[in-house]
């Protein structure tokens, strides 16, 4: 029967610690594992990951192809419906509000919302993405969704009706009318000089 006494701990979970520099009789010998000189033999040596002593190193010999998108990916803080029951009727639900309650944290590139959940009651709720499924459930419940929209930047950017079409007015100008062409005059015929008689 196992007691406080002669509890013990299971066999391999424990070792001693390994003593270092002791000498020969130590039975790590005289260099205690390390060998003879060198960089990894001297105390606070250490070599990165990838070094090859100089050469130039695999990652920079092989030749980069394609494209990757993960520098464009984007983190978006979820929350979940269910996260949001908590909040009373008629209150409405942004990024500012959760962060002021700390159910966000650390930076992201906007709000999500999941439809993990169920609400009973009818809230507005501000984001920049949300799913299908959450957008029937709040709708259901009586509540609405408005979606932030981000300006485009670059030539993406929507004209004004007005705008554009003062653009196509100013742009068409009106067509002249062709003037008739002159008739041409035919050239006249230059007089043969006759051969001089010497």
């Amino acid at each position: 029967m196992i007691r406080l006494n002669n509890m013990r701990t299971r066999p391999g979970s424990k070792h001693r610690v390994k003593r270092l520099g002791c000498g020969e009789s130590s039975g790590h010998g005289k260099t205690s594992g390390k060998g003879h000189k060198g960089q990894k033999a001297r105390s606070g040596g250490s070599i990165r990951l990838g070094f090859e002593g100089g050469q130039m190193p695999l990652i920079r010999r092989l030749p980069k192809r394609g494209f990757n998108n993960a520098a464009f990916h984007k983190n978006y803080a979820i929350v979940n419906l269910s996260d949001l029951a908590s909040f009373k009727e008629g209150t409405v639900i942004n990024e500012q509000l959760l962060r002021e309650k700390k159910m966000l944290r650390g930076n992201g590139d906007g709000l999500k919302i999941l439809g993990d959940g169920e609400l009973k009651h009818a809230v507005t709720i501000e984001a920049d993405k949300i799913s299908a499924s959450a957008r029937e459930k709040i709708e259901k419940a009586g509540g609405t969704v408005t979606l932030r929209q981000k300006p485009v930047q670059g030539p993406r950017v929507a004209e004004q009706p007005e705008a554009a079409d003062e653009k196509t007015e100013s742009t068409e100008k009106p067509k002249a009318k062709k003037k008739p062409a002159a008739k041409k005059k035919a050239p006249a015929k230059a007089a043969r000089k006759k051969p001089s008689k010497r």
